[in-house]
């Protein structure tokens, strides 16, 4: 198949981008501005902007499969030029839109764990309203909706370290909330590609998460004590942090406010753990601390086609 990854080289698609051309497939990663530093040299790449519809439609002609993963980091505030409405609702409507008039077979559209047109948080909610655009589209399509996605240049990993500090730190209540199940890169990347495959899995939304979930404080200590340093949280009330985060929205050069403040008290954990209809067991999954260990785990390759 010939497979367009907008956002192909960004931390999820360079893990997709290599997991299909693994499998066999041509693939085209699409991105404002492609570094080719990060693929493979056998991934061709255009340079296009999801939110300008002229910048991105002939890189869809001849495609089979789009997969859209363009977003916007969940966990800072946009910059200023753009927005979590330009990106994740007009560049959802703009690659549907090239997919449908190029006549692309099918569209993968990654959305997040607790997208909901009515959610809290500007990230959420767009969320949910792109992936009704893709939902409601002429196109077959499948939504993934993982977890928090953790590896080699995860966007989380880099915000952990950033607001906080070894040996010490203050979290809301401890850093209790908010609570994730992450998921590997390794095995996200591997459940899109049996997706992107298999048209039995097409027209649903699928949630995804790892075998373990774990606190926002819990996740800092691991990561420090991968690199050799212990951390011990002091708790400041929630009240104390959220009021702190009402007060720097309006500041441009903090990249922390009122979303931020909101997403503190939110859950994101699955349901119901979809991993299964693609023939994982959660005790298959790399879990956090083995990967810190540098212990990822492979499932066997036998790939069952889901049942009716």
């Amino acid at each position: 198949m010939d497979v367009l990854v907008t956002g192909g080289d960004g931390f999820v698609g360079r893990h997709l981008c290599s997991e299909l051309l693994d499998r066999g497939h041509d693939v085209t990663s699409l991105s404002r501005t492609p570094d080719p530093s990060v693929l493979p040299s056998e991934v061709d790449l255009q340079q296009g902007d999801v939110t300008d519809y002229d910048s991105i439609e002939d890189a869809f002609e001849g495609k089979d499969v789009v997969v859209n993963l363009a977003a916007l980091p969940p966990l800072h505030q946009p910059p200023k030029e753009t927005s979590h409405d330009s990106v994740c609702i007009g560049g959802s409507i703009n690659a549907v839109e090239a997919a449908e008039q190029h006549g692309v077979s099918k569209f993968v559209e990654m959305s997040s764990l607790g997208a909901d047109p009515n959610g809290d948080t500007a990230y959420w909610r767009t969320q949910g309203l792109g992936e009704k655009v893709v939902r409601y589209s002429e196109l077959d399509w499948i939504v993934f909706r993982p977890s928090f996605i953790f590896g080699d240049g995860s966007e989380t990993f880099t915000f952990v370290r950033r607001h906080t500090t070894p040996y010490v730190t203050v979290l809301p209540d401890g850093g209790d909330h908010p609570r994730f199940q992450p998921i590997w890169v390794g095995d996200c990347v591997e459940i899109f590609a049996d997706g992107i495959e298999d048209d039995a899995y097409d027209g649903e939304v699928y949630e995804l998460g790892g075998p373990e979930v774990l606190s926002f404080g819990e996740v800092a200590r691991m990561l420090y004590e991968a690199d050799g340093k212990s951390v011990e949280i002091v708790p400041v009330p929630m009240v104390l942090a959220t009021v702190a985060l009402y007060a720097v929205d309006p500041i441009p050069s903090i990249p922390l406010g009122v979303d931020q403040a909101r997403a503190l008290k939110m859950s994101n954990v699955t349901d119901h753990n979809d991993v299964g209809a693609f023939g994982y067991d959660e005790s298959d999954l790399t879990t956090l601390s083995a990967y810190l260990r540098g212990e990822q785990r492979h499932r066997p390759q036998r790939r069952p086609v889901p049942s009716d």
